[in-house]
């Protein structure tokens, strides 16, 4: 092959953009290349304004469910006494109480140290582990029986021996928290490599694309909308995994206000802890949306 055959990855990415923005059909010249430029400008300022309305749409949707939410459980807190279940006004009035708000901040912190770390290893894992998996057919045979049979062993099982291996405190938490979101994570990402379309890897190939910039420049970023839905996933199993592990294990934390309360009968107290996780995951899933929107506004796969 001549050596001037790539003058840079660039032209790689380039192709293979446009073989997925036509659907693999060349792009003919326009004779008004100045004036079709003009008009590509307002239609990505006309795609700009819509992601913005849509978004502000979605959060007033949003706004609209949480507060009808509310309304409906103001409603029937009514019917139970404040024991079984207290009302949302019971658990505003809880938590701005500063004391009790700045212990559920300080244990909140502690919360998310755990919670951080057991993430970002479960992801640090299952990404590269994933796509070598998917994109080989003799790995993906050989491991999908035992990554099927290990999804299938719920993660607390595992509660005795992470005791035994890790003891009762950090590091056993955050063991629990990894292996609560690493299977999601994993399935997630072998799917999205398994899923890049064979088109975009020829396209690469007929540049001289070696195997390294076929991951880096095709393979990665056809993948982008499954390593989303894999944040999207693991995040939500890592906050789960958080508040089990800080119930199984030695009580702090979050997990040690809820244990606390509901051995107080302070059902207000443990449902300001409910509240506090609800909020996180909220928060969470809603920043990697936004993310996801600003990133990947290239995607041209049909909704």
């Amino acid at each position: 092959m001549p050596e001037n055959f790539i003058s840079s990855t660039g032209e790689i990415g380039q192709a293979v953009a446009s073989i997925a923005g036509d659907g693999g059909q060349a792009e003919k010249p326009s004779p008004h290349s100045a004036k079709s430029g003009s008009g590509a400008d307002r239609r990505r300022s006309a795609s700009a304004g819509a992601l913005q309305h849509g978004w502000r749409r979605e959060t007033l949707l949003a706004l609209i469910s949480i507060l009808a939410g509310l309304i409906l459980w103001e409603f029937a807190a009514g019917y139970f006494p404040q024991i079984i279940l207290p009302p949302p006004s019971a658990v505003v009035v809880k938590m701005s109480n500063p004391a009790v708000f700045v212990k559920l901040m300080s244990a909140l912190a502690g919360s998310l140290a755990q919670l951080t770390l057991g993430f970002l290893l479960a992801f640090g894992v299952a990404v590269p582990l994933g796509m070598i998996i998917g994109r080989s057919t003799t790995l993906t045979q050989m491991f999908e029986p035992v990554i099927a049979a290990l999804y299938a062993i719920p993660p607390v099982t595992f509660v005795p021996f992470f005791i035994i291996w890790f003891g009762l405190f950090f590091e056993a938490r955050v063991a629990l928290v990894f292996l609560m979101c690493v299977f999601d994570i994993l399935v997630i990402i072998i799917k999205g490599a398994r899923d890049v379309r064979s088109m975009l890897l020829d396209v690469g190939r007929s540049f001289g694309a070696s195997r390294s910039q076929q991951l880096r420049l095709i393979v990665f970023p056809a993948m982008t909308p499954f390593l989303f839905a894999a944040l999207r996933v693991g995040s939500a199993r890592a906050i789960n995994g958080m508040i089990t592990a800080e119930l199984f294990f030695a009580a702090v934390n979050l997990g040690g206000i809820l244990k606390q309360a509901s051995q107080n009968f302070d059902t207000a107290s443990a449902m300001a802890v409910v509240v506090v996780v609800c909020l996180l995951g909220l928060i969470v899933q809603s920043g990697i949306t936004l993310f996801e929107a600003r990133i990947s506004r290239w995607d041209v796969r049909p909704a």
